[in-house]
């Protein structure tokens, strides 16, 4: 489970899940929960939030508090077919949320459909699944370049390889293209399939 001190990602999932608002918690902390403890800042929020709901926002993040941006500026994101994206900041912690709504995104209504929920501090959380997790971040990879989001995926296998279902992620990965990015760090890396 995670420790206390990485838990400050629940100031946003709690005040979401008292508005009712479907989520999943992806991303950086997702990894260390499934894998490899490491530092961030900040956690990856996907979310499904109706249009009518935006209002419904600014009572649960009150601006002595956190930093919610404009409503126009969320009802825009929150109708983007693909990769709408705003922040929340809590002042005293600095601690940031990024929020990604669903719109039409395949992979996100997958990974909201599949969530697992996990009790931390009393707190039930919403986690995306281990394969929703890899197949993002191997797509972070193409887009980015960026190695530890590879590092992020061997620290899941390594700690959570029995909860991952390969064959899953090996045909999620066709769809997404993100096949060859797979099979080079199963190959490169000398990483098991489970």
């Amino acid at each position: 489970m995670l420790a206390t001190d990485r838990n400050v990602f629940l100031i946003f999932v709690r005040r979401l899940g008292d508005l009712g608002i479907r989520y999943i918690v992806t991303g950086s902390v997702a990894s260390i929960a499934y894998g490899e403890a490491r530092l961030t800042h900040d956690v990856d929020i996907v979310v499904e939030i109706p249009r009518e709901d935006v209002g419904r926002l600014p009572a649960a993040f009150p601006a002595d508090e956190f930093y919610l941006p404009p409503r126009e500026v969320i009802t825009i994101e929150v109708t983007r077919a693909q990769r709408g994206h705003f922040n929340i900041i809590h002042h005293e912690t600095g601690f940031q949320a990024d929020i990604y709504p669903c719109g039409h995104d395949p992979l996100s209504a997958w990974g909201l459909r599949n969530a697992r929920t996990v009790v931390v501090e009393g707190c039930e959380v919403r986690f995306a699944s281990p394969e929703y997790v890899i197949l993002r971040k191997l797509e972070y990879y193409r887009e980015g370049g960026s190695e530890k989001h590879l590092r992020d995926i061997e620290g899941i296998l390594a700690v959570s390889g029995d909860l991952v279902n390969v064959d899953e992620i090996e045909t999620r990965a066709e769809l997404l293209g993100v096949r060859p990015q797979w099979e080079a760090l199963l190959a490169d890396r000398k990483v098991r399939r489970g």
